[in-house]
């Protein structure tokens, strides 16, 4: 055997087990793909997106200011014209109501969601990378948080500081982040002794790094789903309140202030119960649905 034989060189460790993300374009567009072929989740998405355009454009849309009172057409039925989902008991008229109700809702629902996020992706993240006295102490943090029935506790909130748009976003992100938080933990404890963690830490990378480049993109998709499905649970809770009289401020009007506005008319005009009760319904379980629809796609087991 001759000696002039060139030898292949030997690869790096770095080349052994360089470190990838397994959530790329391809993943992503074939999950796509996937929720087209689910008609039930991508009705539900043109329905959510419907909701935030009337919510951006409800200046536009809305064919009579909010807080205008008029004495003469008090308790409309629906089908009425000009008044086509009838009015209230101070002769607003419902459909305004509710378009402007819509803008409540979502802006509720994604600023409470963008909260939840921040800090429940934040504080879990550093509870499952490190663990030690961090993990003890933000697991007991999460586990006295879901020691209180999420609604009671957004009403004693409410209760110290009072109705407002304001104090609904603060209530309702302390309720949301604890679940979150609880979600990042268990993800990033199943994936920090991965591979391409461990090979990230041998180039040198630094925690933070390491946590943003290489852990959050591959816990994307379960927390999308989970979010996606808190959206219902926030737009519920910011209605109950509102139904309450501790949410959101008259005379600006929410689903569930005007659900307990014409509560009082539900035997002589139940009708007028109609419009605020369908859509708060129609809202809540398209948002399960578009969930439910994600979490298919996403998770490519379960694509048959």
């Amino acid at each position: 055997m001759s000696q002039n034989t060139a030898k292949l060189p030997e690869p790096s460790a770095a080349q052994e087990t360089k470190p990838t993300q397994p959530a790329s374009p391809s993943h992503w567009q074939a999950a796509g793909r996937r929720l087209l072929r689910k008609p039930v989740a991508m009705i539900s998405l043109i329905y959510i997106l419907g909701l935030v355009f009337v919510a951006i454009f409800a200046d536009q849309l809305a064919p009579h200011p909010y807080d205008l009172q008029n004495y003469d057409v008090v308790k409309l039925n629906p089908l009425t014209p000009g008044y086509w989902l009838g009015t209230d008991t101070l002769g607003r008229d419902i459909l305004s109501r509710m378009i402007y109700g819509t803008r409540v809702s979502m802006s509720v629902a994604f600023v409470v969601l963008a909260i939840a996020i921040v800090v429940g992706i934040t504080l879990g993240a550093l509870a499952g990378y490190y663990g030690g006295w961090i993990d003890m102490l933000i697991s007991r943090l999460t586990d006295m948080m879901f020691a209180f029935p999420d609604l009671l506790l957004a009403i004693l909130i409410m209760g110290i500081r009072g109705p407002g748009i304001s104090n609904l976003f603060i209530a309702l992100g302390i309720v949301a982040w604890p679940g979150m938080a609880r979600l990042v933990r268990g993800q990033v404890l199943a994936l920090k002794e991965a591979e391409f963690v461990q090979a990230a830490k041998s180039l040198g990378s630094v925690d933070r790094r390491i946590i943003i480049r290489h852990l959050l993109p591959n816990i994307l998709s379960p927390v999308l789903v989970s979010a996606t499905l808190s959206l219902a649970g926030v737009i519920l809770s910011e209605s109950a309140l509102s139904f309450l009289g501790i949410g959101i401020r008259p005379p600006y009007p929410s689903w569930g202030s005007m659900v307990s506005e014409m509560a009082t008319l539900v035997y002589s005009q139940p009708a007028l119960l109609v419009g605020p009760s369908l859509i708060l319904a129609m809202t809540v379980l398209a948002f399960n649905f578009l969930g439910d629809g994600l979490r298919d796609a996403l998770d490519p087991r379960l694509k048959h």
